[in-house]
């Protein structure tokens, strides 16, 4: 479980960080600068390695008997900006058995 936990942890991190270049630079770029470049290499890019986030995704809910509602969350995390990176802190409360949702409320 540790090995596949780990595998998703570090793919959740590169996909989260390439759809961040893609929407925070290759798009500014693509529709002020007029400069295609970064959307041509980085969103095939991102397609391809969010491919790996949802087998990679699937077999670690596979090995930790998820339902189909986490496993829905953790799927769509790789495709909204910034999600990942709390998918990724969620998912690893889940696992560990410890509730990793964010405290807003301390003092």
């Amino acid at each position: 479980m540790n090995g596949a936990l780990t595998r998703y942890r570090v793919i959740a991190w590169i996909v989260g960080v390439m759809l961040l270049l893609l929407t925070l630079v290759a798009m500014p770029m693509k529709y002020f600068a007029d400069d295609n470049t970064g959307v041509t290499v980085i969103a095939p890019i991102h397609g391809w390695l969010y491919v790996v986030y949802l087998v990679l995704a699937a077999d670690l809910a596979r090995r930790a008997q998820w339902g189909v509602k986490k496993m829905l969350v953790v799927a769509l995390a790789g495709t909204i900006p910034f999600f990942s990176f709390v998918a990724e802190r969620m998912v690893v409360g889940w696992i560990k058995g410890t509730d990793a949702r964010p405290e807003f409320n301390k003092a």
